[in-house]
């Protein structure tokens, strides 16, 4: 079979949230197949043998048939290449540490052009993925050699450059599962848990509750200690040297064995344990120097290595670590060994994901000096049987949370509270941790800010352990939660081109009079309660995630349209208050392949699709194709119409008791179930000094939002005779 030409990439698009395929982040491809499109997967000689040869994960790939095997059945049947390379692309996100279930397929108006959408954490990995299984699938196509295992190493590079670290992610995810939302602040591991005024900040395992004079204090060893003695903490006595010859002094004066590690190190780097000797005394020195601003001698505590994690005053982790030995067996060097008994683990590695180092001997001085110790060097051939001490710490990896005695957890709560941090790695040296320390001669020798969760998520024995649960607990405290509503402030989205502007204007006024720091983002600017931040159109992407990401605001109203869905996706993952005032604008989005009215709808329930459970859906009952999106919403209904006897507010209202905004008698009418309140006359209802009469749909659908909002209809009546129509200069707002 002759060569076939690539699958041609016509546009790619990242869809930032909630879009029209669904409620996550995409990447939007418009794929143009070509000739391929005459050539479905059961027509291409060899295709589906050497694609399902090199990914055969794909067997566990459901598709639309619903089980295991689903794709598979579907490639034998015949499916086309566009629906092929989304499959592709998942399993080499999933292949390189990515889950990734989610993905369509969908032709366009054009023959052959299709639109293929796959879940994206992250633009420039799913962007590598996409190049990668693009060159995957046309050498499949053309029968050519392809490198899978080189392509998946591509994609998990760009995983662990851009991706969130393991401790950052952990706490993201517990979050998520809470419904808090995220926004992700640098190219690093700070990121915003929550909305506005309720947002939460974290950078890995530190949070904005994080003092910087807790961590200033922890940093400096010998200060912790000071504190620590002085509060009843038990500690090892010791000193600052500045010099090999210090150390050994101040050793002779602390009593031998003793610890040589750095003032200000982390992660046990430059530590050396359990010193008799003057030459490795002073080598140790040499070992801990470079790794902190000063050098510490200390007595050395005989016991095993454990790290107490301790979130908002509890501990909620621990683990124990373990001396790292070698068995000689006469034949093999020291290097060897440790390549065949230790690195070959496959717990070790050298990516954040491992709860165990690769032990890399040319670099790291302390196991250099370990061996030395015993007379090794790394070309050395130990004698079969022959123990070998590699480390003595930095191996903390077996879960003993379980173990930790109430007295050892007290003591470990009040080191973290003497230093001042609200989330603390507390490292302890006992000899069993389900005893007193007091009775065993135990100590704190360290007090960690920032503490890596990873050696309590992926212990290398034992059980893991919920810490991102805790810490996310300790952001959101459950009992202080408003009916789910953790990190959430109110927020409205208004969808539509009728009025939208106007709407969303009455809508911040309302909120803003009911006592809430009020963003804006609309077509006539970016507003902070009455001033006006950025006087262009400000009704995208951009723009409303501002808002979301300022400490002041406490309440929020975005605008949108059809457009922005299409191109970008709501800026939130979801709101209180969902409104739609049309589907008007079909004849404008050709260039999305939306060309027929039934398409709106499909665009604009987006809108509808995100509205909380304890929010409402406004919509306009006057367009019946506005109205049906009803259904949709997963709270509650308003409905609004100047005339209050359309059927489907009629039905609305019989059921359930639904809520609707409409005219009667020349006086708008708030109504539930059978019960009617009038808000007041239509004709007093004007806008501001110069009663500016206001576009009925618009002022019906402004109060039906705020009248969803909980507002009380005294204070709507009385905002709405208040609002301003004319927008006020900054200049002025500043005098």
């Amino acid at each position: 079979m002759a060569k076939l030409n690539d699958i041609q990439l016509l546009r790619i698009n990242y869809l930032r949230g909630p879009n029209i395929w669904t409620y996550r982040p995409v990447l939007e491809v418009w794929l143009d197949l070509g000739e391929l499109e005459d050539y479905p997967s059961n027509t291409i000689p060899g295709f589906n043998d050497r694609l399902t040869a090199w990914l055969p994960a794909l067997i566990e790939h459901h598709c639309g048939v619903g089980e295991r095997g689903g794709f598979l059945q579907r490639l034998q049947e015949g499916t086309w290449c566009g629906h092929v390379l989304e499959h592709i692309v998942i399993e080499l996100l999933n292949l390189a540490g990515m889950p990734t279930g989610f993905g369509q397929t969908r032709s366009t108006s054009q023959r052959g052009v299709y639109r293929m959408v796959f879940r994206a954490r992250d633009e420039s990995v799913a962007r590598v993925a996409l190049a990668q299984g693009h060159a995957l699938i046309m050498a499949a196509i053309n029968d050519q050699p392809f490198d899978v295992q080189a392509a998946v190493a591509r994609v998990r590079t760009e995983v662990d450059d851009q991706y969130l670290g393991p401790s950052t992610a952990c706490i993201v995810t517990a979050a998520t599962d809470r419904g808090i939302p995220h926004i992700r602040l640098n190219d690093g591991n700070l990121v915003q848990l929550g909305y506005g005024a309720r947002q939460r900040r974290i950078w890995t395992a530190e949070t904005e509750y994080t003092s910087a004079i807790a961590e200033g204090i922890a940093s400096d060893k010998d200060l912790t200690k000071g504190l620590l003695k002085s509060c009843g903490v038990p500690i090892p006595e010791g000193q600052v040297v500045n010099s090999p010859e210090e150390a050994w002094e101040a050793a002779q004066d602390i009593g031998l064995p003793v610890v040589v590690k750095p003032s200000d190190g982390n992660h046990g780097r430059g530590v050396t344990l359990d010193l008799r000797k003057q030459e490795d005394i002073e080598a140790a020195y040499h070992v801990a120097y470079p790794e902190g601003s000063d050098v510490m001698v200390e007595r050395f505590i005989p016991g095993d290595e454990h790290r107490l994690l301790v979130v908002g005053g509890k501990v909620v982790a621990a683990a124990r670590g373990e001396l790292v030995t070698i068995t000689g067996n006469g034949r093999s060097t020291v290097k060897e060994l440790i390549d065949t008994q230790l690195n070959s683990d496959p717990r070790r590695g050298y990516e954040e994901e491992y709860p165990l180092e690769i032990i890399d001997l040319a670099t790291d001085t302390k196991v250099q000096l370990e061996l030395k110790r015993q007379d090794l060097e790394a070309d050395s051939v130990p004698a079969a049987g022959r123990q070998v001490v590699v480390q003595r710490n930095g191996n903390v990896a077996v879960d003993c949370t379980d173990d930790v005695h109430p007295e050892v957890a007290y003591i470990a709560q009040l080191a973290a509270k003497v230093v001042g941090l609200d989330i603390a790695g507390i490292d302890m040296v006992a000899r069993d941790i389900s005893k007193p320390l007091h009775t065993q001669g135990g100590a704190i020798v360290e007090v960690n800010a920032g503490p890596g969760l990873l050696m309590h998520l992926k212990p290398a024995v034992g059980a893991p352990r919920p810490v991102g649960q805790a810490i996310a607990e300790h952001l959101f405290p459950s009992d202080a939660d408003d009916e789910g509503q953790a990190g959430r402030i109110p927020l409205v989205g208004v969808a539509g081109t009728r009025s939208t502007s106007t709407i969303s204007r009455v809508v911040a006024w309302l909120l803003h009079l009911s006592g809430h720091h009020t963003g804006l983002a609309c077509r006539e600017g970016l507003f902070l309660d009455r001033r006006c931040v950025e006087a262009t159109d400000c009704a995208h992407w951009e723009a409303a995630h501002r808002l979301l990401m300022n400490k002041m605001v406490q309440a929020a109203v975005i605008e949108s349209n059809a457009r922005t869905i299409l191109r970008d996706g709501l800026a939130y993952d979801r709101c209180q208050v969902g409104v739609v005032t049309d589907m008007d604008g079909v004849e404008t989005l050709a260039e999305f392949d939306v060309h027929e009215q039934d398409q709106m709808t499909k665009v604009m329930r987006t809108q509808v699709d995100v509205v909380l459970a304890e929010g409402a859906a406004v919509l306009n009952a006057a367009i019946a194709q506005v109205a049906d999106l009803a259904p949709l919403s997963d709270g509650d209904v308003v409905l609004y119409a100047q005339d209050g006897t359309l059927p489907v507010i009629a039905e609305h209202r019989a059921k359930d008791n639904g809520r609707a905004v409409f005219v009667k008698n020349g006086r708008v009418v708030l109504a539930t179930g059978s019960a009617e309140h009038v808000l007041g006359a239509l004709s007093d209802l004007t806008f501001g000094r110069n009663a500016v009469v206001p576009d009925t749909d618009a002022l019906l659908a402004a109060i039906g939002t705020a009248w969803a909002l909980d507002i009380a209809p005294d204070l709507i009546g009385a905002g709405i005779k208040t609002f301003e129509p004319e927008l006020v200069p900054t200049a002025a707002l500043r005098s």
